[in-house]
């Protein structure tokens, strides 16, 4: 049997995809800085993660492991940490548990994101040709995390996912998702700009793809739904997900920018109404497929939202 180590289970990634690695048939060993927080289960054995933030023995916890999976670091949250801390987590510590792992698992696989890739939005469809040009810190510490694990020797697959959602969702998708529960008309009726997202089901998929694919070993890859959506698609499966019409009119800009004042959300403008698609092809042609379409993926994680909270 294939055992996994999943690092930061209790993440929003992690909660969904420890019980889908379990499902197909892993053993799981899923770390977290709290194991109290993970459902132990078949083929689920919950184990404490060291804190990242200072060097680590990983010895115990690589014990028996073939695979890693690395979920662990800090979210993207600008501005309300200091870079050294980023530097840390979201890099020094992947180099550091790959050092240890090498010659002890067969792939290293790394959970580093879009934001490795290119920043907030772009005006072409980005691949994983682009020169990397990532904008802020956390982009630059998962890029470095990227090239640490590539120099380590340790046999790898990277995934650059881009924006993730499904029930639980924290971040942009979960502010225009509070938007989207008001009664209210909402001014997204002309927000035609595209933006490619992914499903967390399509993201499960995705890693239990590369785990058995000789062909992703060494490589980086895009992960994305098959075809972007306009922010005004977003907002009307969110309302068709809530059993409602989408109620989408056309109105300025400026109309938009004051709604998002409101929320507390000015600063996500630019994530918003700008234009940013990936193109998840390379991914595919090794023989995955992106099976769950971004609006009807949308539409659950509301209808899944909206059940939890009875």
């Amino acid at each position: 049997m294939t055992r996994i180590l999943v690092t930061g289970a209790t993440g929003f990634i992690g909660q969904s995809l420890v019980p889908a690695l379990a499902k197909q048939g892993y053993f799981v060993r899923a770390a977290a800085r709290d194991p109290s927080r993970i459902a132990a289960g078949p083929n689920v054995v919950p184990v404490a993660m060291s804190d990242l933030s200072k060097p680590a023995d990983w010895a115990e916890t690589l014990e028996d492991i073939s695979h890693i999976v690395h979920l662990a670091g800090i979210a993207h949250a600008p501005g309300t940490l200091p870079d050294d801390a980023y530097t840390q987590i979201n890099t020094e510590a992947v180099a550091e548990l790959a050092g240890q792992a090498k010659g002890l698992v067969e792939r290293f696989i790394l959970m580093s994101s879009v934001r490795a890739q290119a920043g907030l939005s772009a005006t072409h469809t980005i691949t994983e040709d682009d020169p990397p040009e990532p904008t802020e810190i956390y982009g630059r510490t998962k890029l470095d995390a990227e090239r640490r694990l590539a120099a380590s020797g340790v046999d790898f697959t990277v995934l650059r996912p881009a924006v993730v959602y499904g029930p639980g969702v924290k971040g942009n998708i979960a502010s225009l998702a509070t938007i989207a529960k008001t009664p209210m008309p909402l001014p997204f009726g002309g927000l035609d700009n595209r933006r490619s997202l992914v499903s967390i089901e399509n993201l499960n998929t995705a890693v239990g793809h590369v785990l058995q694919s000789e062909q992703t070993r060494n490589e980086t890859y895009l992960v994305a739904d098959a075809d972007p959506i306009s922010v005004a698609g977003i907002v009307a499966a969110m309302r068709v997900g809530l059993g409602r019409s989408p109620q989408l009119v056309k109105m300025p800009h400026a109309a938009i920018r004051r709604l998002m004042k409101s929320f507390g959300r000015e600063a996500d403008w630019e994530r918003v109404c700008g234009t940013f698609e990936i193109d998840p092809s390379k991914l595919i042609a090794t023989g995955w497929s992106p099976t769950v379409e971004t609006p009807d993926g949308i539409a659950r994680m509301m209808r899944a939202d909206l059940g939890s909270n009875r």
